[in-house]
Formats: C-alpha cells, structure tokens, sequence
C-alpha cells in the first residue's frame, strides 16, 4: 500500500481510475425526491465496489440555458474511483433510462485535478467550520 501522496497518486492512475460525475435532476421532484435519486446512485456505485470520495449537493440552481423546458434543476457532484473499466458506461446507461436526469457529465480525473480536487473539499470543510462558528 503507498504511503506518501506521490505514491498515492501513481496508485491511482494505474490501479484505480479517478472519476467525477455532475448530475442535474428535474425540478419538478421534491427536494426528497431529488435526494432519493441521488442516494439511487450512489448505491448504485457501493454495489459496484467503487470507492466514493466526495458526494455533494449543490442544491436547486437556475441553469445558463433551458433542458426540457425547464429552467433549474437539482445538481449533484459524485467524486469516486474504480478499477472496473465498464463502470462509466454500466453508470451512464442508468442516467439515460431515468427520467429524473436531465443532463449528466462524468469526466476521469488527472493528477493535477484530483490535486484540485482534493484542495476544494479542504476548503469547502474550511467554511463549513466557519459557519458552524458563526
């Protein structure tokens, strides 16, 4: 197992993939519902053995442009790895057969990005302390 960052990051470019998935529900759920379906996939990637980094929700946020007519939509951000190369097409199939899911993008993470990555979740936990403190 490696101990140091250095080798963690060459560990996970060759053993396991690092992937980010962006997913926007339809408006029309209730904030519930939209969890619920989010709570659908991460199952989904539990029963894959997939390791989940990160899973946020971003909330109901207006969109720069219309998708099915609507103008907001439910957004939520999948940070996980994975060692199974037919994951992301077995995951993106799903998103295509339910109607809950506007649009979806999953992008595989270089060492530069799951660096980023990495420093954003360490902010994002910076101002939840804040707040807290408030």
């Amino acid at each position: 197992m490696p101990t140091s960052y250095k080798e963690v990051l060459i560990f996970l470019k060759y053993i396991m993939m690092h992937y980010e998935t962006v997913f926007i529900v339809n408006p029309v759920l209730s904030e519930e519902q939209a969890n619920q379906t989010a709570k659908k996939y991460e199952d989904f990637l539990k029963s894959k053995k997939t390791d989940i980094i990160s899973k946020e929700s971003w909330g109901l946020k207006k969109l720069a442009y219309s998708i099915e007519k609507k103008k907001s939509g439910f957004y939520f951000l999948f940070e996980f790895t994975s060692s199974d190369d037919n994951l992301i097409s077995e995951f993106e199939l799903n998103f295509k057969r339910d109607e809950r899911v506007m649009r979806w993008l999953t992008v595989k993470l270089d060492k530069h990005s799951i660096i980023y990555a990495e420093k954003r979740r360490e902010r994002l936990k910076g101002k939840d302390k804040k707040e807290v403190k408030k």
